[in-house]
């Protein structure tokens, strides 16, 4: 009995192996279901173990990939290059990242534009502006097109807000716009030396000189009258003051309203001549050409026809260097007292 079986298992294990059909079927007859089961469990014991490979591609996927046994079921006792099977097809593990939070202009509210001053308003006066505004900024950048104007000049901006201001947001408006920039490239430029002429311009310095030596301060330092592309910025302290110096000047300024007696004279011996001012910062106030405000900013952007224009600013009040664009119709004025209330503010607004 034994023998028997042992005979009839062979001839049916070397025709299954051969795939000769036919022959198995005529052999096997009705032992072959009987038999399937002992030669599928034969099979797979002589038949080597498969080998696999993980493949790392250089987009950090893993793809499972199996390799080519020694020997093949169908041909026993030598070597299988599968070279007329079909070929093996991979299996592959895809591991999805999320995308990174930037910028996409389908996604970013392209009728809106937020327009900030700069110092007292994303940064402390004259200061430089904290990793953690520079970085809302940014995120800010996500939801709605983003825009500074300043009173100061491009360098002093790019001190406070970083060298690559220009390319970190939408616009930068210095000297109220009267120097402006889109996306990096340069826009305008207009020059208060042109539209006053020089007599008028030496009149005004000469004036502002007189008076500035007949005021008695705690300390007096450099740079009185600085000369910008579209304005005159005049300091009773000097701009080259130290950081204690300045806040002793802005401190008995709070008291005794130094800049605010100043611009008052400044109005009276310049009337009708076309001229504007406006205090802004610690220390200083600016001379500018009436309608070279920070309204100015207002009719460059006008191009590019936003819904809604929100400003940020500290100095709203009237005389401030903030007053003019806060309560213009135009825009959507919003008073702030500090970086941090101006983050708050725009969360309240944008992220919420």
């Amino acid at each position: 009995m034994i023998l028997w079986f042992r005979t009839r298992l062979k001839n049916i294990f070397e025709i299954r192996l051969l795939n000769r059909k036919s022959d198995y079927e005529q052999i096997c007859g009705g032992e072959a279901v009987f038999f399937k089961h002992v030669l599928f469990w034969s099979v797979q014991q002589v038949a080597p173990r498969r080998r696999s490979c993980v493949l790392l591609s250089e987009q950090g996927r893993t793809s499972r990939q199996e390799a080519p046994p020694t020997h093949c079921r169908r041909h026993v006792g030598g070597l299988c290059t599968r070279s007329q099977h079909a070929p093996i097809t991979a299996q592959r593990r895809v591991r999805v990242t999320p995308p990174r939070d930037k910028m996409n202009d389908a996604t970013v509210d392209a009728t809106t534009l937020c327009l900030f001053d700069v110092d007292g308003t994303l940064t402390a006066a004259r200061q430089v502006v904290t990793p953690d505004v520079a970085d809302f900024l940014q995120r800010l950048r996500t939801r709605v097109r983003v825009g500074v104007v300043g009173g100061s000049d491009l360098s002093k901006i790019k001190e406070q807000l970083g060298a690559d201001v220009i390319q970190k947001v939408d616009y930068v408006f210095a000297e109220n716009g009267l120097v402006a920039y889109k996306n990096g490239q340069l826009l305008s430029v207009q020059s208060i030396q042109a539209h006053m002429g020089e007599e008028l311009l030496q009149d005004f310095i000469n004036f502002c000189l007189n008076y500035m030596a007949s005021i008695k301060l705690p300390k007096k330092r450099g740079t009185f009258i600085e000369f910008r592309n579209g304005m005159l910025n005049v300091s009773p302290v000097g701009r080259s003051c130290s950081q204690e110096e300045r806040i002793e000047f802005y401190e008995l300024d709070q008291k005794e309203k130094i800049r605010e007696k100043f611009v008052s004279a400044l109005k009276e011996e310049f009337k009708g001549k076309g001229l504007s001012f406006s205090i802004g910062g610690q220390i200083s106030f600016d001379v500018f050409p009436d309608g070279w405000d920070k309204r100015y900013c207002l009719g460059i952007v006008e191009k590019d026809h936003y819904s809604t224009i929100h400003f940020f600013g500290d100095k709203t009040k009237p005389g401030g260097n903030d007053y003019e664009i806060f309560s213009d119709p135009r825009t959507v004025g919003h008073e702030v007292s500090c970086p941090e209330d101006t983050r708050r503010l725009c969360e309240q607004l944008f992220f919420c």
